[in-house]
């Protein structure tokens, strides 16, 4: 607030600096030359306007509506941080990319040296990787979330692990387990295997979680790469209300583990064993992930999320919506 008892002659003297330092650009030095002013004394001024609220600074952006789109997520949400890409085309693969570039910067600006980062499989994440480009190595080490599955190349998680680390400059650890076991008791010893074992209580309580987050629409899911599954069996997991897979898990749309044997089967570190993890990130494009992604936000699983704008518009308006409707 203005000082009603700053002497005209110094109140003008100081408009003048902040005139011709914030808005005209001139070094403090050059100010100092053409008022006839010592350094130190145009410094005092510029400071004591600031102090007196003389000095408003208004920062406008191309993408001021993604701002607002990421602000409206956070606040509609549990989440702590969120980054929106501008949707740049109709091409699906295209926003993936986008997306996943900036994940990847989302990664970079939060790793430190001596971080353990925890990741699962999925096109989303396999885009992450892609996009990653390192100014210098860190001392990281690559875990999966998961066991792995031989295939394509968004479904092998180990190889996603070896790519990240490398990209980073660090080690990756390998899980030598597949992801799903023929048995419940098969997927214990499987996880009670030292190798197995020590790589998942790394995951579980790793610095940085980057996980994708699966449909299990037949239309748009790729979570029937990992695990082959009938088709009514398909139509039953919808009818039991199963909306989401996120690390490899069922989920139930209101954000809980599905009751389904292919759960029990699973070797993997379970979504509420991350919560321990410093930043779990998650990471998803496309209008097939806008139910999936309102589950994992009604599990809580995240801290931060990274959408392109058509997919964060669709989830927002489908959370209003069902406000309305409740």
């Amino acid at each position: 607030m203005l000082d009603h008892n700053l002497d005209f002659e110094t109140a003008r003297q100081m408009h003048t600096v902040l005139v011709l330092h914030f808005l005209e650009g001139m070094k403090q030095s050059e100010i100092a030359q053409r008022l006839n002013l010592s350094h130190s004394k145009v410094n005092r001024l510029i400071a004591q306007g600031r102090r007196l609220g003389m000095v408003r600074i208004d920062i406008e952006t191309p993408y001021q509506r993604l701002m607002e789109l990421e602000a409206a997520l956070v606040q509609a949400t549990s989440l702590s941080s969120a980054v929106i890409t501008p949707t740049v085309s109709a091409n699906a693969e295209t926003n993936l990319q986008q997306v996943g570039k900036a994940a990847a910067s989302v990664i970079l600006e939060n790793v430190r040296d001596g971080d353990v980062i925890a990741i699962t499989g999925g096109k989303a994440v396999s885009a992450t990787v892609d996009n990653l480009v390192a100014d210098r190595s860190f001392d990281v080490t690559v875990v999966p979330l998961t066991g792995g599955v031989q295939g394509k190349f968004y479904t092998d998680v180990n190889n996603l692990a070896s790519r990240l680390a490398e990209r980073l400059g660090g080690r990756a650890l390998m899980v030598h387990a597949p992801l799903f076991a023929e048995s419940r008791a098969q997927c214990e010893m499987l996880k009670e295997m030292s190798s197995v074992r020590e790589v998942f209580d790394l995951a579980r309580a790793a610095n940085l979680a980057l996980t994708g987050i699966g449909s299990i629409e037949p239309s748009g899911s790729s979570y029937y790469d990992l695990n082959p599954v009938p088709e009514e069996d398909r139509k039953m997991m919808v009818g039991l209300g199963v909306s989401a897979e996120f690390m490899a898990h069922l989920i139930l749309e209101g954000g809980s583990l599905a009751n389904y044997e292919l759960n029990s089967r699973l070797v993997a570190v379970a979504p509420s064993e991350i919560s321990g993890c410093r930043t779990v990130i998650g990471v998803a494009s496309g209008p097939h992930k806008v139910r999936p992604i309102q589950t994992v936000l009604n599990g809580k699983y995240l801290d931060s999320l990274i959408l392109d704008e058509g997919t964060v518009n669709a989830v927002l308006t489908e959370m209003e919506r069902s406000k309305n409707v409740a």
